[in-house]
């Protein structure tokens, strides 16, 4: 569900004025709204630390996606691999902002647990 928006902004950019950019520009505003959206809405209304309410990248994916019809010039081509690329950068790119959360702690009832447990 997440790469519909971005692939209609690269198909409007890509015929309207051969710009390969459309993915990327589409993920980096919705990435600013969500940003926008957790700091006022999550944390200085409700009080929710940021950390527990950060928006998933997606930026390395629709890079791709956008280099990949860049590089092809054809839709099927970004169609197929840069859909196919999509889901398999998504995780990955995750990776950063989770790995603070399985590190060991120890809570003060005793057992050694990561935050994610």
């Amino acid at each position: 569900l997440l790469i519909t928006f971005p692939a209609a902004t690269q198909y409007f950019m890509w015929e309207k004025m051969r710009l390969p950019i459309g993915a990327t520009l589409c993920v980096m505003t919705l990435h600013f709204g969500q940003w926008m959206n957790r700091v006022f809405n999550f944390y200085m209304w409700a009080w929710f630390p940021v950390n527990f309410v950060t928006p998933s990248l997606m930026i390395p994916s629709a890079i791709f996606l956008d280099v990949t019809l860049m590089m092809t010039g054809s839709y099927m081509f970004a169609a197929l691999f840069g859909g196919m690329g999509w889901p398999l950068l998504f995780y990955p790119a995750n990776w950063t902002w989770l790995a603070p959360f399985h590190l060991a702690v120890k809570h003060p009832s005793g057992p050694l647990m990561s935050i994610a447990d």
